[in-house]
């Protein structure tokens, strides 16, 4: 999980951030459960908002903004929220100019949210063109499984690509 990995990741003293972002369900998606029954089920089993979590601290001695995906929250799923909390933990790097690492784990894009969800692909691909720009690095884990648009995107834009042994990498 998401706060498993962090804890694995980073040293102690590390700080969350963005928690308090929540997805909402603008086109009143249903198909066989209405989404928001989807995602109020997931918040209850994972006590998360969506399926990231940012988090703020140092690895040894470099410092480093980090986002971990979620995947018992819908699949991990990337909607909205997970999207706008990716973004913002680029911008932070590009402020302080400390490492990226997003550790990905998705079934892709989040459908319930139509084409917005599709949109977060661009917006966190641009911003990691700024990073490059910039010269800050970004390091992409991909845990299993990472497939769909989150590895069309951001998975595959690291500076270093990393994937876990055995994880299924994949897009059709």
């Amino acid at each position: 999980g998401a706060r498993q990995r962090i804890e694995m990741l980073l040293d102690p003293g590390y700080e969350l951030v963005d928690m308090e972002l929540r997805s909402t369900d603008p086109l009143k998606f249903v198909d066989t459960k209405p989404y928001a029954a989807r995602l109020e089920k997931a918040r209850k089993d994972t006590g998360l908002n969506d399926a990231i979590i940012n988090a703020l601290g140092t690895l040894g001695p470099h410092k480093v903004a980090l986002s971990v995906m979620e995947y018992s929250f819908i699949g991990g799923s990337m909607g909205c929220v997970v999207g706008e909390t990716i973004a913002r933990a680029v911008d932070r790097s590009l402020a302080t100019g400390h490492p990226l690492i997003i550790v990905a784990s998705s079934g892709g894009a989040r459908m319930m949210e139509g084409v917005t969800s599709l949109m977060q692909l661009a917006k966190i691909s641009s911003g990691l063109g700024l990073l490059d720009d910039a010269k800050v690095p970004y390091i992409s884990v991909m845990a299993d499984p990472t497939t769909g648009g989150v590895t069309a995107s951001f998975a595959m834009l690291g500076d270093l690509n990393i994937a876990e042994p055995g994880a299924l990498i994949g897009f059709a």
